[in-house]
């Protein structure tokens, strides 16, 4: 099985945010690791999303940490404990795919700027926010990442192959959709 391009790629996943001066390509092994074919069933939108995905879950993690130690909205620290809670879930997932489809180690996506990514500049301007700042602030950068997850989730559900990888994009799209459906209209 060939590797997709990464233009092709880009622009099947609807990932327009990412940095075109990343550290790799999104379906091609880095530097650092020896080139192979992906494992048997995982095609090149598969192996993309699965890296895009665990970046930026990895990324977000920090913040939904910093919440309870901050907030005292409990609207914020809910919403915060359920999107961790999936998302350490999911991360688990997305691992273990990692794994079976024979990414190199290093990701290419990690650090990369893309909508949804929650960035080391947002965790340390959030950390120094207090109350209703605070908490808009948080409930933004969350809402981003999974309205981002959910626009993932269609592309890997409409162009992926493997069958794992899309029962994970379909389970993202419905726990992407309750999450959402908690935050008021009105927050930013």
């Amino acid at each position: 099985m060939k590797y997709i391009p990464r233009l092709l790629l880009v622009a099947a996943l609807g990932v327009t945010g990412c940095s075109a001066t990343g550290s790799g390509d999104a379906a091609t092994p880095t530097a650092n690791a020896p080139a192979q074919a992906p494992a048997a069933g995982f095609g090149g939108t598969d192996l993309a999303w699965i890296q895009i995905n665990i970046a930026m879950n990895e990324e977000l993690l920090p913040l939904l940490d910093l919440t309870p130690k901050h907030t005292q909205d409990p609207a914020t620290l809910a919403l915060a404990l359920q999107v961790k809670s999936f998302t350490e879930a999911e991360l688990n997932v997305l691992r273990q795919l990692h794994t079976q489809a024979g990414l190199p180690t290093e990701n290419p996506h990690k650090g990369m700027p893309m909508p949804g990514m929650v960035t080391p500049e947002d965790i340390t301007g959030v950390s120094q926010l207090v109350g209703a700042a605070f908490d808009q602030t948080v409930t933004k950068l969350i809402r981003a990442h999974l309205v981002q997850g959910q626009s993932l989730a269609r592309s890997e559900d409409k162009s992926g192959a493997e069958a794992q990888t899309r029962d994970l994009a379909l389970q993202i799209l419905r726990t992407r959709e309750v999450a959402l459906s908690t935050i008021p209209s009105t927050s930013p």
